[in-house]
């Protein structure tokens, strides 16, 4: 793929996050695509597979944002993201109710892309600390 297009890509994917849009943004990726990430509870294979990952946060999170703080890093097929997301558990995340507590983490996507489509993609962020500030987890004070 040319930079040209691999930023195409990415850009169609930050308006289908942005639309909330979890069948556009399975479609993203290849059939057969990988998606690594904390809340997949590991790793899942297929588009099918992707869009209930991403209907997952939309659902937890329905005012949830994603924000790119910096240019794509593309190397060939790799490529890099840094994104900052917010939102608001009021849909329940984890199948856990509603908290109504808000998060901003930042996140990292290493992707590998191939024909237009996402191949694979490892999601790098701090997953505990956003079970702390949306109330799920407790943290301890310091001693």
């Amino acid at each position: 793929m040319t930079r040209q297009e691999v930023e195409e890509l990415f850009t169609r994917r930050l308006e289908a996050l942005a639309r909330r849009d979890s069948a556009a943004l399975a479609m993203l990726f290849s059939t057969d695509g990988v998606l690594e990430s904390p809340t997949a509870g590991g790793t899942v294979h297929g588009r099918r597979a992707i869009e209930q990952v991403y209907r997952a946060w939309f659902t937890a999170f329905p005012d949830v944002t994603f924000t790119a703080e910096d240019a794509l890093l593309i190397d060939g097929d790799r490529v890099a993201q840094r994104l900052m997301s917010a939102g608001t558990d009021t849909g329940g995340f984890l199948n856990l109710p509603p908290t109504g507590k808000a998060f901003r983490v930042p996140l990292v996507l290493l992707c590998r892309v191939a024909d237009n489509k996402i191949v694979h993609e490892r999601r790098i962020y701090d997953f505990t600390g956003m079970l702390i500030q949306i109330g799920v987890l407790k943290a301890k004070p310091g001693q």
